[in-house]
């Protein structure tokens, strides 16, 4: 394992350990914010002060603690979970582990070679064909040829692409590129797997196919480290969870001590879970949901709501390259993780003029896009919000996980009749007709 200096901050090669996976000491990762300054100007000083500087933008810069004096041990063996709201540092930990990134100050040191899936296609050349990014993944993972080999059969077994084994992943769909991935990441015999939220791209099928590899992966004394919104699937995979908040350690334990923290108020004590989340600016992503904001009927923001009133999601995007294709949907899943509505912004015109067209804009700009599910729709219950923005041929989708939505019913005509909840997961009325034959 190479090293990865940072500017106070390292990743380093360690010396061997019989007991340590992991162990990371005071590390901290910042990022610089530009934004413009917006000052109260008459017309004729901005225009004197354009001619006087016709280049100078002014600016303010601040500095964001992504990740803030993170300190713990893994064990060899150990299934660790990260668990926190969207933008507690989660996935920021994680690429510092896997020498994506190094960290501002602090050291982390990790014994054994390290396989990751962080986002759709990572470590992946986009120009190389799959078989090729196959060999190539194992050959930075320090594998001799013969070993992969001697996996090969399985990596294609297992991702179900063999026809396209030779195809340039670049053409890949993102469901191709995780299967692919994961495949790689779990065959090649890594002492260290650490896997991020990037599994909820594949269908639920591949999804427990996934978790069962994971699961023989751990049962062979192998280190996991794992990231989820999904709370059923960390308690059933992990025997130690880490909570995260606001970029440093919360809570550090057994999955049934801290997992209650995060379901019952994210983490926060004495705060209700958010209405309007708010995710750090990644320059490195092409484009990226920054925002998103559930609201009532009434315009306010809440995550709990009448049955039969409609519900409004809010998603901000900012877009920082051109796209030749932007695709934003919004995911409805139950509390065992089953899809059950998808929604796209193409769908309303598609369904419409029945001909492809996508109204997403592609130039490099700040977004809101809307949309609202129609009353009655959701049965009552708790339903978690997953909201994704794909780039066709980027290297990743941006999900944004964890939003909870609950769903209550004072009168209705789901509790007028029957006096009780009725099942199933939707509560949508339909015409009857009855006649005497």
């Amino acid at each position: 394992m190479s090293s990865d200096d940072g500017a106070n901050g390292e990743l380093s090669r360690p010396t061997p350990s019989d007991e340590l996976a992991i162990r990371v000491r005071d590390v901290s990762k910042s990022y610089t914010l530009s934004h413009a300054i917006k000052d109260r100007t008459t017309i004729p000083e901005a225009i004197l002060r354009r001619l006087r500087h016709p280049l100078r933008k002014r600016r303010e810069v601040e500095t964001f603690w992504a990740v803030r004096d993170v300190s713990f041990d893994i064990a060899h063996g150990e299934v660790v979970g990260f668990i926190g709201r969207n933008g507690a540092g989660k996935s920021t930990l994680l690429k510092i582990l896997s020498r994506i990134t190094a960290p501002t100050s602090g050291r982390a040191e990790l014994y054994g070679r390290v396989g990751s899936l962080l986002e759709v296609g990572t470590g992946f050349h986009r120009e190389l064909t799959g078989r090729e990014n196959i060999y190539l993944n194992g050959a930075v993972l320090g594998m001799r040829r013969a070993e992969i080999d001697r996996q090969f059969d399985a990596i294609i077994d297992f991702a179900g692409v063999e026809k396209f084994l030779d195809t340039p992943v670049k053409h890949y769909s993102s469901g191709m590129y995780v299967r692919l991935a994961f495949a790689v990441a779990a065959h090649l015999n890594p002492e260290i797997l650490i896997i991020d939220e990037v599994l909820s791209v594949g269908d639920a099928e591949f999804q427990k196919k996934c978790l069962g590899k994971m699961k023989d992966v751990a049962r062979g004394g192998r280190t996991i480290l794992f990231v989820s919104h999904n709370m059923r699937t960390v308690a059933s995979l992990c025997n130690r969870v880490v909570l995260l908040r606001d970029g440093r350690v919360a809570a550090d334990g057994k999955p049934e001590d801290v997992i209650p923290l995060m379901t019952s108020t994210n983490g926060q004590a004495g705060s209700a879970p958010a209405a309007r989340v708010r995710i750090p600016p990644d320059p490195q992503k092409p484009a990226q949901v920054v925002g998103v904001r559930v609201l009532d009927a009434r315009g306010g923001e809440s995550l709990r709501h009448d049955l039969m009133e409609p519900i409004t999601f809010e998603v901000e995007v900012e877009v920082r390259r051109h796209q030749p294709s932007l695709i934003l949907s919004t995911q409805i899943r139950s509390a065992q993780d089953e899809i059950l509505f998808v929604s796209t912004e193409a769908d309303w015109p598609n369904s419409q003029t029945r001909t492809p067209s996508r109204v997403f804009p592609k130039a490099p700009g700040r977004y809101v896009a809307r949309t609202t599910l129609p009353a009655p729709l959701l049965n009552l219950g708790q339903y978690e919000l997953v909201v994704t923005l794909i780039v066709p041929g980027a290297d990743g989708a941006d999900s944004v996980r964890g939003i909870m939505l609950e769903i209550t019913d004072i009168v209705s005509f789901a509790t007028a009749i029957n006096h009780r909840p009725r099942a199933g997961y939707v509560a949508v009325p339909v015409p009857w007709e009855v006649s005497r034959t």
